[in-house]
């Protein structure tokens, strides 16, 4: 018999969201996948992670900027979402990497959930080695010495055709030991 409930047709029914539709989503919205992250399972409970939401046109395209370049190409790695969670951990905390990747899962599902379009992307740590990344680190109110980006939560109305169905999961996914 296979058990089933809400969360776990959550997870199975999210998927990475790469077409966004260019209006900007609810606050309320926000707020619920924001929250989300910071229930997020931590090394400790030290809430390490640091989330920045961003939603000012002028700094996610600064962003995707820097992202774009990191990865040698000169489009849109945001795939043209309005909005941009980026999540930050305390790099003096052993489990920070962990801490700060368990935050941007559970805002992913969370965004699923609610019906946003959400995808995670990579390079946020090479965007805050960065002069300009670190430029904006300090506008945060963030210390860049401390701070190390571990990833990027776009969100966003989908698109049409911006979410693709599931692939099958592997027949060796698991091994039962």
């Amino acid at each position: 018999m296979k058990i089933q409930n809400e969360v776990l047709s959550a997870i199975a029914a999210r998927r990475s969201c790469r077409a966004y539709q260019p209006e900007q989503i609810k606050p309320e919205e926000l707020q619920a996948v924001l929250e989300a992250g910071t229930w997020a399972p931590t090394g400790m409970n030290r809430q390490s992670p640091v989330i920045v939401a961003v939603q000012d046109k002028a700094t996610r395209d600064l962003l995707s900027r820097i992202n774009a370049r990191i990865m040698g190409s000169n489009g849109d790695p945001f795939y043209g979402a309005p909005t941009v969670l980026v999540v930050l951990v305390d790099r003096s905390v052993p489990t920070h990497v962990e801490d700060g990747t368990l935050v941007l899962g559970d805002m992913l599902l969370a965004a699923s959930s609610i019906g946003l379009g959400s995808c995670w992307i990579h390079r946020a740590k090479e965007t805050f080695e960065t002069e300009e990344g670190k430029e904006l680190l300090r506008k945060w109110g963030l210390d860049p010495e401390k701070y190390r980006g571990v990833g990027n939560c776009i969100l966003g109305y989908p698109a049409p055709g911006g979410t693709k169905p599931a692939t099958p999961r592997k027949a060796d996914y698991v091994v039962k030991a």
